[in-house]
């Protein structure tokens, strides 16, 4: 009876068809200020992603891609109300309020420093991983397997990729994620800071308009001039992967969080630190950190680790659990799925990981091979996830 009911309905009624899917920028006049660049992906399913200003990943529902699509076709407010109204047998007035709610949105993330380089608009997170997809969101990108001295060894497979590609060949790889649609590349290792051409791929990515970010030791910002060459690059995120015992790493904390950027940082939960991880913890949000990845060397630490997310919780401390910090599975996102098969699982939807030689994996620590972006093409990578 259900079905007869709904496509009685669906005959009468039919519901609203998706936009074209595809992809769709705009750029501002040169006289507008601030100024204002927009790239829309439109998913087979309705759904989208809007980059805003190659600083910041909108993800977007049904209703919200058709104002950013619009938006982005200089389509007229009064002709946006209309074709809304038609099309989800709305009111104008639900429109109207919805339209100014979206545009102070986007206009508030063109304006806010330090921002988030992840935001939503009416979808949860969880829906990125339901459904087809045309890419990925994000591209985590491995430029070195090196580790600066003194640091832990053996944690990279430095022994199985026989090289590292050339900045060229970076700038080829970048270039057909953003073709595929990919908008956002996050540098990692290894330690990305030990390529010395590390600004000037943060720089081919920031030109194609895609949102980067890095994940370091951090040792390396604490030297003013090079954070600034970063920042002057494009970077638009940082995570930095905090050893509690180095003051330099504490000092490069400080130093980026002075700067415009949005900052994230990794702690790792060891047996020397677990009787101050709650302690540490808060001197990194006393410090002004806003955004944690928490993670424990082994499952003898798990409940240390629970209480130190608790700790990051009542802080109201975002916590970030999909990010490739040093490979752990003793994550808290990690310990709930081992509880409820329903969390999200993002690894070769969400996101992939490319090595050094530009090998593509689902996610970082699971060795299986997708094809090589460099000499691949997109199609087939895809696929073979």
């Amino acid at each position: 009876m259900s079905n007869l009911f709904t496509n009685f309905w669906n005959r009468f009624f039919p519901p609203a068809q998706i936009l074209t899917p595809g992809t769709y920028s705009y750029q501002s006049p040169a006289d507008v200020k601030p100024p204002l660049r927009m790239h829309l992906r439109i998913e087979p399913d309705g759904n989208g992603v809007l980059i805003i200003n190659a600083s910041t990943v909108l993800h977007l529902n049904q209703t919200a891609v058709e104002f950013a699509y619009h938006r982005i076709q200089g389509t007229p407010e009064t002709e946006i109300v209309r074709l809304v109204t038609d099309r989800y047998r709305v009111t104008p007035e639900e429109v109207k309020k919805d339209l100014q709610n979206f545009t102070e949105r986007v206009r508030a993330l063109t304006d806010t420093p330090d921002l988030d380089p992840i935001t939503f608009l009416g979808m949860e997170q969880k829906e990125l991983y339901s459904g087809a997809i045309s890419a990925p969101y994000r591209l985590d990108c491995a430029l070195t397997y090196h580790v600066e001295d003194g640091a832990m060894k053996g944690v990279t497979p430095t022994e199985r990729v026989k090289r590292e590609l050339l900045t060229d060949e970076w700038g080829t790889i970048l270039k057909k994620a953003w073709e595929a649609g990919i908008p956002h590349v996050v540098f990692t290792g290894g330690e990305p800071t030990l390529r010395p051409d590390l600004p000037e791929i943060i720089q081919s990515a920031e030109y194609l308009g895609q949102v980067t970010g890095l994940i370091t030791s951090g040792l390396q910002l604490s030297e003013t001039g090079y954070l600034h060459k970063l920042l002057a690059s494009g970077l638009d995120h940082v995570m930095i992967v905090l050893d509690p015992e180095d003051e330099q790493a504490w000092e490069a904390l400080r130093d980026t969080l002075i700067e415009d950027i949005f900052v994230t940082v990794h702690l790792t939960i060891t047996q020397k630190n677990a009787g101050e991880a709650v302690e540490l913890v808060k001197k990194i949000q006393r410090l002004g950190v806003a955004s944690i990845s928490l993670s424990a060397e082994s499952e003898e630490l798990a409940a240390q680790l629970k209480v130190a997310r608790q700790t990051a919780a009542e802080l109201n401390m975002e916590l970030v659990w999909d990010l490739p910090v040093p490979y752990s599975a003793q994550h808290p996102v990690a310990m709930e799925q081992k509880n409820h098969e329903e969390a999200p699982q993002g690894a070769g939807k969400a996101w992939l990981y490319v090595e050094p030689d530009g090998d593509v994996l689902p996610t970082q620590g699971e060795l299986r091979v997708l094809g090589n972006l460099l000499t691949d093409d997109w199609t087939t990578i895809w696929k073979n996830r």
